[in-house]
């Protein structure tokens, strides 16, 4: 049951399928099964909507204005995905119970490698859209081919390592820890520009 709850190939197909219904309604939508992977795509959706936000933020037209409003709806996003890693982290924490004390530890968490493939499937949703651009030239087509099938192998690595690290986790073999992000920037009473503005301390995240 335990090992049930976290498979990579589960991910990348969460990850994926959300990609494509985010991006036309008409394809199917992911489905979330359980508690895990609506935390999951969750998750994915925050990065979602950093990696459109990136885009808009890098407009050489957008008035100032319009960039300073995008970028601090950057930040929140950024805050946001930060939690929701942590969150997972700390879901399967408690779903793992006590873990083997002498177990080594392992420096990177699943809930952090959730986040790079989610990523990752980012990268390779738009590279293909890039590799399959009709108006562009042969000489880009076949570049982002070459892109595509780095960041397929890329994927593929991480996700085989974070089954590794479930099944290690679920054997007693490795263990792992969660890592508070301990961010800085939005606590008005850790940043100083925002501490001379007085402005209000903001929810504490679960």
């Amino acid at each position: 049951m335990l090992r049930r709850m976290l498979s990579a190939q589960e991910t990348l197909q969460l990850h994926d399928t959300a990609n494509a219904h985010w991006h036309d309604a008409h394809l199917p939508a992911p489905l979330a099964t359980t508690a895990f992977t609506a935390l999951l795509l969750e998750q994915h959706r925050a990065n979602f909507e950093l990696w459109h936000r990136e885009d808009a933020a890098r407009d050489p037209l957008a008035a100032d204005k319009i960039i300073a409003e995008v970028k601090r709806a950057i930040d929140k996003l950024n805050q946001h995905r930060n939690d929701l890693v942590e969150r997972m982290d700390l879901a399967l924490l408690e779903k793992a119970g006590d873990q083997t004390a002498n177990a080594p530890l392992h420096s990177e968490t699943p809930g952090m490698m959730i986040d790079r493939l989610s990523i990752l499937s980012l990268k390779l949703f738009h590279t293909a859209e890039e590799a399959a651009r009709p108006e562009a030239t042969d000489a880009h087509r076949e570049r982002n081919r070459q892109r595509l099938s780095l960041l397929q192998q890329q994927r593929s690595d991480l996700a085989r390592c974070l089954d590794l690290l479930w099944n290690e986790v679920c054997s007693g073999q490795r263990r792992f820890k969660l890592y508070r992000q301990l961010k800085m920037y939005n606590d008005p009473e850790l940043n100083p520009v925002l501490r001379a503005h007085n402005v209000p301390a903001p929810i504490a995240s679960e």
